[in-house]
This record gives C-alpha cells, sequence and structure tokens, in this order.
C-alpha cells in the first residue's frame, strides 16, 4: 500500500514543543514552500504553476484574499499559497480503485490530514442507500438523481444550497440563480462562519458591508491597528504591506491575546535583506488583551478620546461628524458612564497601555483599523466592530488616503460570492433585478445562515443539502450536532475538489461531484475560459488556470450548476443555462445586469489588475444607510466572567493549515512539531489548576444544555493572555454549541467558550 494509504498511524506520537519563534518568513519560508510543492506536483509542475500564482495572466491563488499589489514579484505567492496551490495540483489521486479498496467506516476513522492527503477526486461518485463503499455513477445520471430527489421534497425550501468562498464570481451567481428559480433562498455559506460579524456592523454603521480601504492606503497610514488576527499565517503577504508602511514611517500596533511571529518580525524572501539580515521589526507595541475585551478596550479609548478633545481640542472630527455623521452626542453620554474597573477586567491590560493607544490615535490623522476571525468570533463581535467604527468616525478616519476600515478576509473569494448574491436575507433590491433580468418573481422570505441549516436539518425541516465546494462538517460547530443533522438528510451532495470528512458523514443518499481546480484549464464550447474573484478590498480580477485538469471527468462548477439547472427546472425559466456553460463572458454580461458597479464587466476585466467595485464611504465621504449618515453607535459592555478553576478557550489555525484543510502537523511559528492536540495555556494558569507542561487532559465546555468534551490534550505551556487557552480547530469545534452565537450576527462564538481541563481518562 503506497505511503499516502498508510492507515492507523497516530499523528501526535511525535509531538514536540519549542520556544516560539518572534520572526516570520525569511529562508525557513522558503524551505518549506518548495518542500510542499515539489513533493505534491514535483519540480517541473512547480514551476510552471507557482510561476502563474497571482499573476494577471494567470490564476488567482485559492488561499486567501489579500490583493494583489500594483507591481507584482515573479514570485508573488506566499509559503502558505504555496500550500494551497499544491494541495490542489498534486499528482496524487483518489479514483475509484480507492473507493473500492476504502469503506465509509474505514475512511471515518481516518484523521482530516490523512484524508486530504490521498489527492484529487477523479470521477462522480455515489453513496447509496445501505451501500458500505461510493461507487462511480455517471454525470447525466448524477444530475437525475438530485432533480428526482429536490423534486420530491414538499417545498424548495427543505433544501439548503451551501456555497465555499473559493467558488468564483460566475459559478457564485449562477448558484444563487439556480436556488431562487428553484425557489428557496437558503444559501447557507462560509461568511455566516467568519465575517458575518463584519459585515453586519459595517453595514449597520457606513453602510455597506466591506473593509473601506485599498492597498495603497497602506502605503499613507500613520498607524496600522491589528486586532485578533494572524496576517503571518492566515494572509503572509500582508507582511510585505506592513514592511512597507513600516518603511515610510508607519507606526504598528498588535491586539492580540497570543504573541504571533508574524507582527513581531518579518524577514522578506522578495528581499535579500529578509534571506540574509535580521528582518524588519513590525509592531511597534503589543497588546496581549483577554479574549472577549475588544469592545472594552475601543470603548476606553473612544471615551478618552472625547477626554482629550474636551482638554485641548482638535481631536474630534466635529465638522466630519456634524456634516456627515450622527449619534455622537449619544455616544459621548454613554462613555461617560464606562468604568476603568470594568475595562481592566474585561481587556486584562494596564490603564497606561490602552491610554497610550488612544493618545497616538487622537495624535494620528490617517489610520487603519484590521481585524479577522479573532474579532468576528465572539459574542459581541458586532457591537466591538461597531465601536472600531466609532474610533474612525471620530477621528474623521474614512473616506481619505490612508485611513478605515480593514477587515481581511479569509477565503479567496468570500467577499466575491456575497455580492453575487449568496446571501439568506437578500436585499429587495437585488431580487428586483434578478427577476427583471430572468423573468421569475424570486423567493423574498429569508432563508437560513449555516447555524439554523443545521438546526432545520436536525427538526426535520431540510431535507436535501447541496455543498458548493467547503468541508461543512469540520467547518460548522458542534461537530456531533451537525453529524447528527446531516445523517437525518435524505440527500447530501458535494461539488469536491479533494477527500474531506463531509463527504463520509451522509444523509441517506450522497454524490461526491469533483470539480476543476483555480489552477486548472477549463474548456468549452466557445474556448478556455477565465472567471473572476473579488478580494478584501473590493477589486475584482480574473483567473484563467494553466495546467491539464487532473481528470477528463472532471466538470467546472459552472458546468455542473447548469447542467444540474437543466435537469432540475427544465423549461419552467427563460434562462439561459446551456448559454451560461458554453461561455461564461454571458454569465458576466447578466451579473452587469443585475449587481451595480459590474457595468462593462467584460471589458473592464481584461484590464491589468481588473477594477474596483464603488464604495461610496471610501470614493466620497457618503454613507447608502437609511438616514445618508454614518451612525456612531451605543454598545453596551457586559464583561464576560470565567467562574474558578475555568478558562476561556479559542480556537484558532496552525501554520501548517488553511481553514479546515491540514498541509501538515506542524506549527513552526509556535514551536509545535508533529502533532495537532494541544491546547496553550499560559504557565501561571496551569500551575493554578494543578496541572504541569506536557500533561495529557480533556477538555469540556460547559452550556445549560449539557458538556461538551475533547479528549486527551497535550496541555502546553505558552505565552498567551492569563487566563485565556488556545487549541486548534475542527479538533475543539466539538466543544462550540449551536447555540453560542455572536449576537446579531449568529457567527459561531468560537473564540469565546469557558473550559475546563481535567486530566485525561484512562
Amino acid at each position: 500500500m503506497a505511503e499516502r494509504e498508510r492507515a492507523g498511524v497516530d499523528e501526535d506520537i511525535g509531538l514536540s514543543i519549542d520556544r516560539p519563534e518572534d520572526v516570520a518568513a525569511g529562508p525557513a519560508a522558503v524551505a518549506w514552500a518548495m518542500r510542499h510543492a515539489l513533493g505534491a506536483m514535483g519540480p517541473v509542475r512547480t514551476a510552471r504553476t507557482l510561476s502563474r500564482v497571482n499573476q494577471v495572466s494567470g490564476f488567482d491563488c485559492p488561499g486567501c484574499a489579500w490583493p494583489d499589489p500594483e507591481h507584482r514579484h515573479h514570485a508573488e505567492f506566499c509559503e502558505n499559497g504555496a500550500k494551497a496551490v499544491a494541495e490542489e495540483a498534486t499528482r496524487e489521486q483518489v479514483d475509484r480503485a480507492f473507493f473500492e479498496r476504502h469503506s465509509v467506516t474505514s475512511l471515518c476513522e481516518q484523521t482530516d490530514y490523512w484524508l486530504g492527503r490521498q489527492g484529487r477526486l477523479t470521477e462522480p461518485m455515489l453513496l447509496d442507500a445501505d451501500a458500505t463503499h461510493y461507487t462511480p455513477i455517471a454525470w447525466d445520471d448524477a444530475f437525475g438523481l438530485i432533480a428526482e430527489e429536490l423534486l420530491a421534497l414538499q417545498s424548495p425550501d427543505e433544501a439548503a444550497f451551501y456555497t465555499s468562498g473559493r467558488t468564483s464570481n460566475e459559478a457564485a451567481f449562477a448558484y444563487q440563480l439556480l436556488a431562487r428559480a428553484f425557489g428557496t433562498n437558503n444559501l447557507p455559506d462560509c461568511s455566516n462562519m467568519c465575517h458575518e460579524s463584519s459585515g453586519v456592523a459595517l453595514t449597520e454603521t457606513i453602510g455597506i458591508g466591506k473593509g473601506s480601504v485599498s492597498l495603497q492606503d497602506f502605503d499613507e497610514a500613520e498607524l496600522i491597528v491589528i486586532v485578533g488576527q494572524n496576517p503571518g499565517t492566515n494572509h503572509p503577504r500582508m507582511l510585505s504591506a506592513l514592511e512597507q508602511a513600516k518603511r515610510r514611517g508607519a507606526r504598528i500596533v498588535a491586539v492580540n491575546p497570543l504573541p504571533e511571529a508574524g507582527l513581531m518580525r518579518f524577514r522578506n524572501p522578495q528581499r535579500p535583506s529578509g534571506m540574509l539580515g535580521r528582518g524588519t521589526p513590525l509592531a511597534d507595541s503589543f497588546l496581549q488583551i483577554r479574549l472577549g475585551g475588544d469592545l472594552a478596550l475601543f470603548k476606553a479609548i473612544n471615551r478618552r478620546l472625547f477626554e482629550l478633545d474636551s482638554q485641548r481640542g482638535g481631536v474630534i472630527d466635529h465638522q466630519f461628524l456634524a456634516e456627515r455623521c450622527e449619534g455622537a452626542e449619544q455616544l459621548r453620554d454613554e462613555l461617560a458612564d464606562l468604568r476603568w474597573a470594568q475595562v481592566l477586567e474585561a481587556t486584562g491590560l494596564p490603564r497606561e497601555q490602552i491610554e497610550h493607544l488612544a493618545d497616538q490615535i487622537a495624535g494620528s490623522e490617517r489610520i487603519i483599523v484590521c481585524w479577522a476571525m479573532g474579532l468576528t468570533q465572539h459574542r459581541d463581535s458586532v457591537a466591538s466592530i461597531r465601536e472600531i467604527v466609532n474610533t474612525l468616525l471620530l477621528r474623521g478616519a474614512i473616506g481619505k488616503p490612508g485611513a478605515g476600515a480593514c477587515p481581511v478576509r479569509g477565503h479567496s473569494n468570500v467577499q466575491g460570492d456575497r455580492t453575487m448574491g449568496i446571501f439568506e436575507k437578500p436585499t429587495d433590491e437585488f431580487l428586483d433585478g434578478l427577476g427583471l433580468a430572468f423573468g421569475f418573481a424570486p423567493p423574498r422570505h429569508h432563508g437560513h445562515d449555516v447555524v439554523d441549516s443545521i438546526q432545520a436539518m436536525a427538526r426535520g425541516e431540510v431535507k436535501a443539502f447541496l455543498a458548493m465546494g467547503g468541508n461543512f462538517l469540520s467547518a460548522s460547530p458542534d461537530t456531533a450536532a451537525t453529524a447528527a443533522a446531516l445523517r437525518r438528510l435524505r440527500l447530501t451532495v458535494h461539488v469536491s475538489t479533494k477527500l474531506n470528512r463531509s463527504h463520509l458523514i451522509t444523509g441517506l443518499r450522497a454524490l461526491i461531484l469533483p470539480t476543476l481546480g483555480r489552477t486548472e484549464i477549463d474548456m468549452q464550447a466557445s474556448g478556455a475560459q477565465q472567471v473572476t474573484v473579488e478580494d478584501s478590498m473590493s477589486v475584482v480580477h480574473a483567473s484563467q488556470g494553466r495546467l491539464k485538469p487532473a481528470s477528463r471527468m472532471l466538470l467546472s462548477e459552472v458546468s455542473i450548476v447548469c447542467r444540474l439547472a437543466r435537469a432540475l427546472l427544465g423549461e419552467r425559466h427563460q434562462i439561459p443555462w446551456q448559454a451560461f456553460e458554453n461561455d461564461y463572458a454571458t454569465i458576466r454580461e447578466r451579473i452587469a445586469e443585475v449587481i451595480p458597479g459590474f457595468e462593462d464587466f467584460n471589458v473592464r476585466i481584461a484590464a491589468p489588475g481588473g477594477f474596483v467595485l464603488p464604495h461610496p464611504p471610501r470614493d466620497e465621504r457618503s454613507f447608502p444607510t437609511a438616514t445618508g449618515k454614518a451612525r456612531l453607535s451605543v454598545n453596551p459592555l457586559q464583561v464576560l466572567r470565567v467562574p474558578q478553576g475555568r478558562l476561556l478557550l479559542q480556537t484558532m489555525r496552525s501554520h501548517d493549515q488553511y481553514n479546515t484543510t491540514i498541509y501538515g502537523l506542524n506549527d513552526r511559528y509556535r514551536g509545535i512539531k508533529a502533532g495537532r492536540r494541544v491546547i496553550l495555556v499560559h504557565p501561571n494558569d496551569l500551575r493554578e489548576l494543578g496541572l504541569a507542561d506536557g500533561d495529557i487532559v480533556d477538555i469540556t465546555s460547559e452550556w445549560e444544555d449539557g458538556d461538551r468534551m475533547v479528549q486527551r490534550f497535550r496541555a502546553t505551556s505558552y505565552p498567551t493572555a492569563r487566563g485565556c487557552a488556545a487549541a486548534y480547530y475542527p479538533e475543539t469545534n466539538p466543544l462550540v454549541p449551536l447555540g453560542a452565537r455572536a449576537e446579531g450576527s449568529g457567527t459561531p462564538a468560537s473564540k469565546s467558550i469557558v473550559v475546563r481541563l481535567e486530566p485525561a481518562r484512562a
């Protein structure tokens, strides 16, 4: 049996812990990138593939959504981008012989890392009712089976259409059109689990749920505050922008419970000095905040801004507030009652450190605040982001160069999918445009988000689940409850490039539909196709694969959607599904009809670097809220208190991981090697709990509806914030109940879970 199929190996048997690093990238990053790429693709394929990543004539990296610079390096990718490309362009394959050898039961015994290493899926596979193994099925038969199951439902709302953020704009638009033409707005997506809190908070305050900065703004910023984010692992190319900003004189402040190497020092592998020297120090100061303390921090900052303004003037931008904002007086009055005792308890920070950051903000004209999932996955995430917007509005730091709000997305097109209409709560304006363009009446009632979908499955109200990419089970909270809900379905369908755990926990019948990757040539009737994506800063650009497809049996995501639509809908609507499949330019023409900002879509993507979507707050300091003004908001502070003998846990990624995809078993920057079942705890907290570094513990989260446990994790002494702990997902997702959600957005609160640690059971 091949090495990649060896089973029964304890992946944590060689686990070792070393000191965390204080510098990111450099020669080690290059070496690890090449090791992954060469191991998966070989030398010739590696050279052909990596030379095309993020290039104007190449394909968009399937990793993060960080934007491309105007002047691109010939190696415009990072270590984890190379890993993402290698994962997709691997020469290994999961074919029908593989499924003959492995039953679903035996595959369930393997780890997520093992499953991902097996290679690319090569042909459609069916797991029929009561079958033990997946078996091949013809494409037309697969579409016929799905249509038969969906048409047998009592209501279109008994189906849910999930989307991963790696889906292209063209596929996403066609997919949401299929769901709505079928009759449902059940369009849960990965945004529900990551940046939904950003979208909700920004829409409420500035009228558009996207960040307001461009990459050029980093060159002009005086102060960059990075909150709840680990760019060294999750968005490594961001480090180049921070290095450039630092060289131009910007100050950088990191706010995070964990010290992350990528925010301490950066050795840029694209510079000789980065490869040979000590690199560039990035963060001028590090605020090691307690988990969930961000709202209290920014409330304290905003109170001090008002105080400083009353003392010396010139701190609050009163003209901007008077002309373009509302709610400043109510905010000032509410902050007057804020108590420092609450702030210090919530943040775990010294008052002097908070006041120093406030003074820096007060003394800077061009301020950017960045954040990621460390901020969006708490109970008070929406309120925390609204309070950050308060800070920016008080300083007039939106809609001018070098300033603004910067939520940094993960998936490479998660923002574009939402723009294309992948949303369970569509606006009337979007539905009006869709109906007018295609001559039908889209459903108006809101659908289910991710957690709502799982709960509806559990109640028997959703009976069919279709996933366009992703690993839904491993990405979702409350793993046992999610698995039980999926098993109640009549049908599960996954459009995927590689094997993952969601293919193994299925409904009565299950289909795996293998699709082309971003790296591969997509040849249709009109010729080779290109697709488009939207990055974190609203730039839309083209992507075109260059590699021969892994199998002649693969279909593109667009082809899968269009062929399913023809099988399911027949002649019910006058939607040109065949034309869409033949030439993706026809999809872009219809996108231009429906979605503002995409006029002359096909012409504009021909320009190098694509085009930027309109953003009124950024472009003209206008705010498309109901009143036409930006809204400063009042956000009451509720300190999250942890009982004695408990810790506050956050789930996180390792450096060898992208969302639920596990590239390897190392977390190099944190000093963790050859294992993942670790929990990082401050040494003083370990001592107070009666534990020692290296003890094997069970982790239990406590909830009104019962405890949840994961077993046999190594307790690891680590310089995290006091009272806080960190562990990897998806291993710790079982600890997060479906009911633990951010208020206002419904995002799982995976960054603030109260847990107890106990010696592992024998």
